[in-house]
């Protein structure tokens, strides 16, 4: 079936690996297997609420031999790319663990010089989004961690990060720079760290519009699970995976 030999796997998380904190059968078995093949691993994932360390241990406490430096979390990926332009202040707009990644920036929340967006929550309120609104519109630079508008990998239907980005966008009439899944700048970093041509490295995801998109931006192979948040619908799309699989085991065909 596979006439290229891949040396790294990149695999999401919810809707790959599990969905809705239920693992999927033989997801272990297959990490496991492609460890002993010498395959390099990495967990990509758009959650901004978690640091790569907490998601290590949550993937860790339901059987997955994952370590921290295999990783990246939305959260993260952004710090590393704030960390690359080297900025004198920012206002992390985030919640949970996730805020880890962000100790070594000087916060400011009256005069950043970036506002960085990431899930905050119940602190989605008037009095901090009409905040972020004046600073945007007194030069504060925008970065919003995921474009992703909506999400139900908890069970229900939530706004998430990517709309309240897209509004703060249009009410301030400024530019952002989106970082997650299907951006370039998530995969960029987590190639920088797997040490393998891109044309040897797999994305396996089950949402066409951040994990199939974004490993095309990236230019990598991609395999598409039938599971998660996947519908057949969505084999209408114009981005085409290379490869279909109806569930996370299938994925070993390639790895004979």
């Amino acid at each position: 079936m596979n006439s290229e030999k891949f040396e790294g796997v990149i695999f999401d998380v919810d809707g790959v690996l599990e969905f809705q904190g239920q693992v999927y059968a033989e997801a272990v078995e297959l990490i496991n297997s492609l460890r002993e093949k010498g395959i390099i691993i990495r967990i990509l994932t758009n959650s901004t609420l978690k640091s790569r360390k907490q998601c290590a241990n949550q993937l860790k406490e339901k059987g997955f031999h994952i370590h921290q430096t295999e990783v990246i979390t939305a959260s993260y990926a952004t710090a590393q790319y704030l960390r690359s332009l080297q900025p004198q202040s920012c206002w992390i707009m985030l919640k949970g663990k996730g805020l880890e990644e962000f100790k070594d920036f000087n916060q400011d929340l009256e005069k950043p010089e970036y506002l960085v967006l990431g899930d905050m929550r119940e602190e989605f309120n008037f009095h901090n989004m009409n905040k972020a609104l004046q600073l945007l519109k007194k030069g504060a630079k925008l970065i919003v961690m995921i474009t992703e508008m909506v999400d139900n990998s908890l069970g229900q239907l939530e706004l998430t990060v990517g709309a309240y980005g897209k509004m703060l966008e249009e009410a301030a009439q400024v530019k952002a720079t989106y970082i997650g899944k299907p951006n370039r700048y998530i995969f960029q970093i987590t190639l920088e760290t797997m040490h393998v041509d891109k044309s040897k490295v797999l994305m396996v995801g089950d949402k066409i519009a951040t994990d199939i998109l974004g490993a095309k931006n990236a230019g990598l192979k991609s395999a598409l699970v039938k599971a998660g948040e996947f519908k057949e619908t969505d084999l209408n799309s114009n981005i085409k995976p290379d490869y279909i699989f109806d569930s996370i085991k299938d994925v070993a065909r390639l790895f004979p």
